[in-house]
């Protein structure tokens, strides 16, 4: 699976970004999505996950984001609203063949995007 990423751009504080994710091929529909990101300085972290049926996301962005997925069209997004400075980082979508670990660990992810960049200013 190839995942290409896209959607990222600078926004004011306040404002709201949609994030694209397009898979390669028909084995997207057989992973999970998730979205991770990481800042400058910092370590990758979990965003969000799309399951079949269920999302879960990060604390940080609960209420604030929304995944979700076309299997019809091999795409995922990250709807994104409300956004902080503290969002300001490199965002990563990434794919994770079913039962393979937590949906929150980068490890357990296979196939991973570029990356775009989300620039959030006060």
């Amino acid at each position: 699976v190839q995942l290409q990423a896209s959607g990222g751009g600078a926004v004011q504080a306040g404002g709201s970004l949609r994030l694209s994710c397009v898979a390669s091929g028909e084995t997207f529909n057989t992973h999970t999505l998730g979205w991770f990101r990481q800042a400058p300085g910092k370590e990758r972290e979990f965003v969000a996950v799309v399951m079949w049926g269920e999302t879960y996301y990060a604390d940080s962005v609960k209420g604030r984001f929304t995944v979700s997925r076309d299997n019809a069209k091999y795409t995922g997004y990250l709807q994104m609203n409300s956004l902080k400075p503290e969002d300001t980082a490199v965002y990563y979508c990434a794919a994770r063949p079913i039962g393979r670990g937590n949906y929150y660990s980068a490890e357990n992810y296979v196939y991973w995007g570029q990356g775009t960049l989300v620039t959030v200013s006060s």
